[in-house]
């Protein structure tokens, strides 16, 4: 499918509105646990690839460093992440930062889930608040965002 073609067919796509949204204040990043998310669809080898509409998330081991993507989009450009990993699960540079006290650590667990979705339903209501209830128990303060 062309970029053009998936273009298309998400630019009618609405964002969800909330009437609350969810906030509490973490600590001070010197003190704070930070994991990532991304929607790379980032597994490590000995995991379930994802499928097609595959809504779940992978639990990724930061300490590993044998990531690989499952993203199935022939409009997805992988020489990035084949280069260096962290254009797409940038832990070496939160390594950097707990280092420097930047941020107090680096959480020892990152989720992952498909981003090339068009129906958000299930992860919003789903596999978003299982995976965000996961990390709270794991002690994550501050989540970073890698949108792919």
């Amino acid at each position: 499918m062309a970029d053009r073609q998936v273009k298309e067919m998400a630019e009618d796509v609405e964002a969800p509105i909330f009437d609350t949204t969810a906030f509490t204040t973490p600590p001070h990043l010197s003190q704070a646990n930070v994991a990532i998310v991304t929607s790379a669809s980032l597994h490590h080898a000995d995991q379930d690839d994802f499928a097609p509409n595959d809504t779940g998330f992978r639990v990724l081991d930061g300490k590993r460093r044998d990531y690989q993507t499952g993203h199935w989009s022939p409009n997805f450009d992988s020489v990035g992440f084949a280069s260096d990993i962290n254009t797409i699960i940038p832990l070496d540079r939160l390594d950097e930062l707990a280092s420097q006290g930047t941020i107090g650590r680096v959480s020892d667990s990152h989720l992952s889930y498909a981003g090339n979705q068009f129906d958000l339903t299930a992860i919003r209501m789903d596999s978003g608040p299982a995976g965000a209830t996961l990390l709270k128990k794991q002690g994550v303060d501050v989540v970073l965002l890698t949108p792919v």
